[in-house]
């Protein structure tokens, strides 16, 4: 079992990491790293002899994380940059209809159920509205809840 990354390589990480209860100070499933950071190996080791594991440094966080080998990639790689990630609370920031009906008003919270990245025109997402409604959004047409306390008028 050979290490793919090695002491001082940039990585990204391609899933965001939530404190499985090892990282001190921090509730537990709390979020420690989002998806997309790059950040500096130093240290490699192993869990339970079957897995690496990687200690990264993410500076612009503050924090190092331990991350198996399938969450990260170089940072040099290819990368498609997206504002949400699945379960993240957002909200529309303009209306949305079917069949010339509103089903979703402006304003209107709502929960990301599927993060499609490789959509043509950009990331879009599949959003759930409540009562069973799923639609497909683009990233432009959505805000995180937390930061859209007033919804901009078009």
């Amino acid at each position: 079992m050979l290490p793919l990354y090695d002491y001082g390589d940039s990585v990204r990480l391609i899933r965001n990491v939530r404190n499985d209860g090892t990282y001190p100070g921090m509730a537990t499933g709390a979020l420690l790293i989002r998806r997309g950071a790059v950040g500096c190996v130093y240290d490699v080791g192993t869990y339970l002899q079957d897995q690496l594991i990687y200690r990264v440094h993410f500076l612009d966080a503050g924090r190092t994380v331990g991350c198996r080998e399938e969450e990260l990639i170089a940072a040099s790689a290819p990368w498609v940059p997206n504002l949400f990630e699945f379960r993240d609370k957002v909200i529309a920031l303009k209306s949305f209809a079917l069949r010339g009906e509103v089903v979703v008003e402006r304003g209107q919270h709502g929960i990301i159920d599927k993060v499609l990245r490789d959509a043509p025109g950009g990331p879009q997402y599949h959003v759930h509205w409540g009562d069973g409604l799923v639609l497909q959004i683009p990233e432009a047409s959505l805000a995180m809840a937390e930061e859209a306390l007033e919804v901009p008028h078009e």
